[in-house]
C-alpha cells in the first residue's frame, strides 16, 4: 500500500526573543519602535518563525497575558510558535493560546567531576560521522557591488554580506553573519542579525549613523572616538558576557 506522507525530524532557524522585562507593554512598544511599520527597521522579518525565551526573567514573574504581544509580533511579520524556559504556570499559560514548548537552548558543558561518570558515546560519534562524510560547501556570501543610497536596505539572509561601494546615509545594510564594507559606511549596518554573537562588522571608513551585532547596538548620537571614526575599524561583542558593542581600528 503507498504511503501518502512521512513524519520526520527536522531542524529549521527560529528567531529567539529574549524577554529582560516581565512588563509586556514595555517588551510591546520596544519591539514596535525596532520593528513596526513606522518603525526603525520595518521590513527586517519575513515571517519568521520564533521563539519566546523566558529564562532571563526571574523565577517568580507573575504570569502574565501574552496575548497582546502575539498580536503586536505577528504585526511585526513575526510567527511566535514556541515558547522555552517559563515556569510551569508560565508554560501552561502559553500553551492555553497556541504556542509549544521548545527545548532549552544548549550550552557548553561543564567539565565532568571525578564522581561523574562519562557517557560511553565514542562507538556512535565515530558510526554517525562514518555515514556522514562527504565535502559540504562553505556558507554562502552576499556581494553588492554598487552604492547603497538612502531608503535602500539589504538583508544577507544567512551568509555573509561584503559590499564594495559606499552605505550612504539613511540605507541599512543587515546580514546573519559578519559584514564587510571595503568603503565608507555612513548608514546603518547590523551583523548577527538572528543572534550570532560571534558576527562583526568591518569597514575601511567606519562613520555609521547605526552598528548593531546581535540587537547590541550603538547609534551615532553617542559620538565614536575619533580613533576608530573615519578609519578602518571593526565592530564586535566582547567576550565576557555583558553584551558589550567593541569598536576598535584596524591594525595596518
Amino acid at each position: 500500500m503507498s504511503v501518502s506522507f512521512e513524519i520526520k525530524s527536522a531542524q529549521l532557524p527560529l528567531v529567539a526573543l529574549h524577554l529582560r522585562s516581565s512588563d509586556m507593554g514595555v517588551v510591546a512598544a520596544d519591539v514596535i519602535q525596532k520593528f513596526g511599520s513606522s518603525g526603525e527597521s520595518p521590513d527586517f522579518f519575513d515571517h519568521d518563525a520564533l521563539v519566546i525565551d523566558f529564562s532571563h526573567l526571574d523565577a517568580n514573574t507573575p504570569v502574565f497575558d501574552l496575548v497582546p504581544l502575539l498580536k503586536v509580533l505577528r504585526s511585526c511579520s513575526l510567527v511566535p510558535v514556541a515558547v522555552r524556559g517559563a515556569s510551569a504556570e508560565a508554560m501552561a499559560a502559553a500553551l492555553a493560546v497556541g504556542l509549544v514548548e521548545a527545548p532549552p537552548e544548549v550550552y557548553r558543558h561543564r567539565p565532568a567531576s571525578e564522581d561523574e561518570k562519562p557517557v560511553p558515546v565514542q562507538q556512535t560519534v565515530r558510526e554517525v560521522v562514518h555515514e556522514v562524510v562527504r565535502e559540504v560547501a562553505g556558507p554562502g556570501t552576499m556581494v553588492v557591488d554598487k552604492p547603497l543610497r538612502s531608503g535602500q536596505k539589504i538583508y544577507a539572509r544567512g551568509c555573509d554580506l561584503v559590499v564594495l561601494a559606499m552605505v550612504n546615509q539613511g540605507a541599512e545594510v543587515a546580514a546573519d553573519g559578519n559584514i564587510h564594507v571595503y568603503a565608507p559606511l555612513r548608514g546603518k549596518a547590523m551583523a548577527g542579525a538572528r543572534g550570532n554573537t560571534k558576527a562583526r562588522i568591518f569597514s575601511l571608513c567606519l562613520e555609521p549613523e547605526l552598528v548593531s551585532i546581535a540587537g547590541v547596538y550603538r547609534t551615532s548620537e553617542n559620538a565614536f572616538d575619533p580613533a576608530v571614526h573615519g578609519k578602518a575599524a571593526q565592530v564586535r561583542l566582547s567576550n565576557d558576557g555583558l553584551d558589550k558593542l567593541i569598536i576598535e581600528a584596524l591594525s595596518s
